[in-house]
């Protein structure tokens, strides 16, 4: 499927993940900022909190308080300890003062013991934030998420069900079945996953998405493919490139124009070769995952911040028909 996903940005929870490097965080945060510029208020979460989101704003790293970082824009990170006071103080109503000290280390010595009960805190925060958001006792319309990466993401978001096979009764089971039940919702859930037309990212994904599909309930919304190179030449171009570069006409050519001539075109050999290889990865991904592709195009720049994350806002928007 290589057609848009005109409904993304009316899900209530957005997650992206993807192979390190893809460029996961730009397009996080691209998406919220695409969202807030058709009017919808975001909160953007960052689950690693290496301050790679609001970089993408150009604004300091963010704590576990939302704070805007662009106008209709929050954003937040994720804090283990944090959550789990916030869990106490609004589920069992124990107000924590200060660090949580011995539960968090309990918290620790669970969490190895048992799968599942880390992860919950971080999915736990998110789904209430969402669900908050749904009552109208939020000041945002829209959760996006720079979650974790593809080896990490299934485990994840699968934390609620891990838990419920754990625990057959009580408080902890209910609070898992809301937060289950928000997951699987493709009215308000949808799990994105970011790649680059290379072979690995190509292949991390279409494993990702099959594990996904056979594991979680969570629904798939789309592919982001970042970096997608420009088709520059036609074959007709290509063509005369080759014949400018015989040894006689490369000759003139360097006495005519100067030197530098040839390196302009090894350039443009390099960038036909590097398309037609992205171009058989993106072929194989297509056949492969049953997805909606967006494309996100090549910038060519070197430079981070807000700038890139308009670009590729606008290269979303253009994508999805906005």
């Amino acid at each position: 499927m290589t057609g848009p996903a005109p409904d993304l940005l009316e899900r209530r929870l957005l997650f992206f993940t993807g192979k390190g490097g893809v460029g996961k965080s730009t397009v996080a945060a691209a998406t919220a900022l695409l969202a807030s510029s058709i009017g919808k208020r975001v909160l953007l979460v960052e689950v690693d909190a290496k301050g790679d989101v609001p970089a993408q704003f150009e604004r300091p790293a963010v704590g576990f308080r939302a704070r805007e970082v662009h106008p209709g824009v929050l954003a937040m990170a994720m804090d283990t300890e944090e959550s789990l006071k916030e869990y106490l103080r609004l589920n069992l109503r124990v107000p924590v003062l200060g660090r949580v000290g011995p539960v968090a280390r309990a918290l620790e010595f669970v969490a190895t013991a048992a799968p599942g009960v880390k992860e919950i805190l971080t999915i736990g925060k998110i789904c209430w934030e969402v669900r908050e958001a749904i009552e109208g006792r939020a000041d945002f319309d829209l959760v996006v998420v720079d979650a974790a990466a593809t080896g990490h993401v299934v485990a994840q978001l699968g934390a609620p069900d891990s838990i419920r096979e754990l625990v057959d009764v009580g408080p902890v089971r209910a609070q898992t079945e809301w937060l289950s039940q928000i997951l699987a919702d493709p009215a308000i859930t949808a799990v994105n996953v970011v790649t680059t037309p290379e072979e690995m990212p190509v292949a991390e994904t279409i494993e990702l998405v099959a594990r996904m599909r056979e594991r979680l309930a969570v629904p798939l919304g789309a592919v982001v493919v970042n970096r997608v190179l420009p088709e520059l030449f036609t074959h007709a171009d290509e063509e005369a490139f080759e014949a400018l570069r015989r040894p006689e006409v490369a000759q003139r050519l360097e006495r005519r124009a100067g030197r530098g001539t040839t390196a302009v075109l090894d350039g443009a050999r390099l960038a036909v070769s590097l398309r037609r290889t992205r171009a058989v990865h993106l072929e194989h991904l297509r056949e492969a995952v049953d997805l909606p592709l967006l494309y996100v195009p090549y910038l060519f720049v070197r430079a981070h911040g807000l700038r890139v994350t308009r670009m590729v806002a606008d290269a979303l928007g253009e994508e999805l028909g906005l």
